[in-house]
């Protein structure tokens, strides 16, 4: 499309044939001139292949006696129109001598929105997608596992969760899968269901089923069939273990209803007064905006008569003192003028000569930001950038007001945000974790996690064993809530508020009615893989709620998060937790969306160690009731849920290395009447949200072992090379490890270092890569673990190929 603003393309078509139709605008006078015949106009629209240039072209004209005339030559007009400067706009399908012949006569023929280049790469883009499902209907698709997992959730019932990949992409590919209910049993006899086909950014990822499947009997193989013809069978294994208990003086459940981030605040500084040799407050340096605005009022009802005005104090500063009265004189003619008397302003409002109102919006906002006393306690501005040319009316002396709602507890000036440090020893020496909750303000659930992960840990020291190794042994960061001034506004004025509260909008969209859009979404202003990069997932409209802010890290609300992980650079772990859906990621987060281009994945050793680090923080969480997160809803961002452009995790593990993971708390509940997954919300009845807080404190402390387990180790990885394939011209490799661990390789025979080559991933959740070489090859290899401990001694191997000994 050939925009009339910028001149830029897109790849829009529009059908070639549209129907005429009558535009109700009212009456105008008609463009002079005869009216032809349709054929006077029509010389080169004839039958033909090439269709003669016909484009989709805008036409302005000056009223509906112009959309008439262009009926009435015979101009084929799309169902189209809008009203624009110097008119209206309507669309028409014509060949380049009907444009020439139209502009002769005096019509204001535009720019094409679509024209014949535009349908050729339409067509070409149709000939081979539909060449390419020809080719993969030719030939059976290959099928590559990625997981096959059974898992009790809840009461214990049985759940299915299957992912497999097809090397043919297309939408036409149906995927089957089919399993037996247990070991001896017929390979259908547990049941069979089609799996849906996941896709990203427009890309193939992999099918999937889009919930678990309850199974009544524990399946041991499944097999996958495609419709290209492709199959394979794979064992089913178990998803997530049993924990061990607790041990039974462990104390636990201290929260016991929703907290505003007032409370929250208190309860950390309070547990910080009680336990001073194990916990401490840290301030964190960038206080926020505070639960503050400016106050308001706004008058009229029709957008062009309506206009708002705003305090230049905050509300709670003065702002709420402010009054504005619109007054109509009783005398005809009388101009327009304003006066203030202390912090009441008045406007005595222009009339005409029959002592009507004649002032328009935009003259009393004009009137209103001239005058230097009342500019000096207000500004004023027009409906969403409307031209304010209709006539305002009288409106009594009315206040401004913030129109906040929070008791007189909550305080309206800028909040000190705090972190609770826990540790027997917090000197830097120690390995440190930074838990981290309500990033987005109507996540109630989170801060409970938090404050009761600090609540366990201090008041379970002296009488629990494995607390002790967890206090003793780490420096751990207790964040409860990031966001205090967007959750005072999520408890007290609109609930389902996500973003901060500080108010980046232009007059255009700053009027009391967008309040509750106003704000940063603070898990999209961070600095790596923004939007400012080009990474998707984010948006510049200030009103939306993925409002990635005017910059990167411009909320202090994120520059707090940073600034912790820079001070206290010990930190090598993050749980960032956020609600709801019961999902548990790591990075990366964000990708471009021309290509899906991804920020780069962790690699292989690290990834591994997310996947195992998950099986044991997991099962924590479904120690508490039972709750599994599905194998599904795990793995980085991109590959489960969507692109983050500049999110939390992303900034410290690129930047600072620090190995992050989300929860997104609220795992959905299976209804077995209606044999159906319920979604919970942000803020469920506060009976689900406390077991939601248990269980997912719980796996906070799992978090904390694993940092721990990290922090303790010495031992070396171990490796093998392990041949997985043969023919006569090539043999095909890769390596086991017992544990996760990179491994450096070389094929020349040279001694490998960390710069040498390093194993990766086969592909987005395919396991470990294949390695082929074509000739009898010498492979020198070692391994480094996640910790940083190095196998022993760099290991070397003969590959033998068949037909090159």
């Amino acid at each position: 499309m050939r925009s009339s603003l910028n001149g830029r393309r897109t790849g829009r078509i529009v059908a070639a044939v549209a129907l005429p139709i009558v535009l109700a605008l009212g009456a105008s006078p008609v463009l002079a001139g005869p009216v032809p015949t349709p054929s006077e106009i029509t010389p080169d629209r004839q039958p033909s292949t090439s269709q003669n240039g016909v484009a989709l072209l805008r036409i302005v004209v000056p009223d509906q006696a112009g959309v008439d005339r262009l009926n009435s030559l015979g101009v084929d007009l799309a169902e189209y129109r809008k009203p624009v400067d110097g008119g209206v706009e309507v669309h028409a399908v014509l060949s380049p001598q009907e444009a020439r012949e139209l502009r002769a006569r005096g019509f204001d023929v535009r720019d094409a929105i679509s024209d014949q280049g535009d349908f050729a790469r339409n067509q070409a883009e149709r000939r081979s997608a539909m060449a390419a499902v020809a080719t993969a209907e030719a030939a059976a698709d290959t099928l590559t596992p990625l997981r096959a997992e059974w898992f009790t959730s809840l009461d214990d019932r049985r759940f299915l969760s299957v992912e497999v990949k097809s090397s043919a992409t297309d939408a036409e590919t149906v995927l089957t899968a089919t399993w037996d209910s247990g070991p001896g049993t017929a390979p259908d006899s547990g049941g069979t269901a089609t799996m849906s086909r996941f896709t990203d950014a427009g890309q193939y990822m992999y099918h999937r089923f889009d919930y678990p499947l309850p199974v009544t009997e524990t399946p041991t193989r499944v097999r996958i069939t495609s419709s290209r013809g492709g199959s394979v069978t794979v064992p089913v294994t178990k998803w997530l273990g049993k924990r061990k208990a607790p041990g039974r003086h462990y104390v636990s459940d201290f929260v016991d209803h929703y907290m505003d981030p007032t409370e929250v605040t208190n309860r950390i500084t309070a547990l910080a007064a009680e336990f001073p040799r194990t916990a401490q407050i840290v301030d964190l340096p960038n206080k926020t905006n505070g639960y503050r605005r400016a106050a308001q009022a706004q008058f009229g009802t029709v957008a062009a008569s309506t206009l708002h005005v705003t305090s230049k104090a905050y509300g709670s500063q003065g702002g709420n003192d402010v009054s504005v009265a619109l007054v109509k004189p009783d005398a005809a003619s009388a101009p327009l003028s304003v006066s203030v008397g202390g912090k009441d302003v008045v406007v005595s409002l222009a009339t005409d000569g029959s002592a009507a109102i004649a002032s328009t919006a935009r003259q009393v906002v004009d009137a209103l930001n001239a005058d230097a006393s009342a500019s000096a306690l207000l500004t004023a501005a027009t409906y969403r950038d409307d031209a304010g040319a209709g006539l305002v009316a009288a409106a009594p002396a009315t206040k401004l007001t913030d129109n906040l709602k929070a008791p007189q507890s909550v305080s309206r000036e800028p909040f000190q945000v705090k972190a609770l440090r826990i540790g027997a020893k917090r000197d830097g020496s120690k390995v440190g974790v930074f838990l981290y909750c309500q990033e987005h303000a109507r996540e109630w659930v989170t801060p409970l996690v938090c404050v009761e992960t600090a609540e366990r840990l201090l008041r379970n020291y002296a009488r629990d064993e494995r607390t002790r190794k967890l206090v003793d042994n780490l420096d751990i960061f207790v964040l409860p809530t990031v966001n205090p001034d967007g959750a005072h506004y999520s408890f007290y004025d609109y609930n389902m508020q996500r973003k901060n509260m500080t108010n980046h909008c232009p007059a255009k969209a700053a009027d009391p009615a967008a309040r509750n859009s106003w704000g940063v979404d603070l898990n999209r202003n961070f600095s790596v893989g923004s939007l400012f990069d080009g990474y998707s997932g984010a948006s510049q409209d200030c009103t939306s709620a993925v409002f990635s802010g005017p910059a990167e890290l411009s909320e202090p609300e994120a520059r707090n998060e940073v600034w912790l992980t820079q001070r206290y650079p010990n930190i090598r772990f993050a749980m960032n937790t956020h609600s709801y859906g019961g999902y548990f990621m790591w990075p990366p987060g964000a990708y471009k969306a021309a290509g899906r281009e991804v920020l780069p994945r962790v690699d292989f050793g690290t990834e591994n160690y997310f996947w195992e680090s998950s099986r044991h923080i997991l099962s924590a969480v479904q120690g508490r009731r039972g709750t599994a997160i599905w194998p599904g809803r795990t793995g980085p961002v991109p590959d489960v849920l969507y692109s983050a452009a500049g999110n939390s995790a992303d900034e410290h593990w690129y930047n600072r290395g620090v190995i992050g993971w989300d929860f997104e708390v609220g795992a959905d509940l299976y209804d077995a009447a209606t044999k159906q997954f319920q979604p919970v919300g942000f803020q469920p009845p506060f009976a689900e949200g406390h077991e939601e807080a248990m269980e997912f404190s719980s796996g906070q402390i799992a978090i904390l072992e694993v940092a721990r387990d990290f922090a303790a180790d010495r031992r070396r990885p171990e490796s093998r090379l392990k041949v997985t394939g043969r023919t006569d011209t090539s043999t095909t490799f890769t390596f086991t490890i017992d544990e996760p661990a990179n491994v450096y390789y070389t094929l020349d025979g040279s001694r490998p270092t960390t710069k040498s080559r390093k194993l990766t991933s086969a592909g987005v959740r395919e396991g470990t890569q294949q390695i082929t070489v074509d000739r009898t090859t010498e492979v020198r290899w070692f391994s480094v673990d996640v910790a940083g401990n190095m196998e022993r001694n760099s290991r070397r191997e003969r590959v033998e190929v068949r037909g090159n000994r």
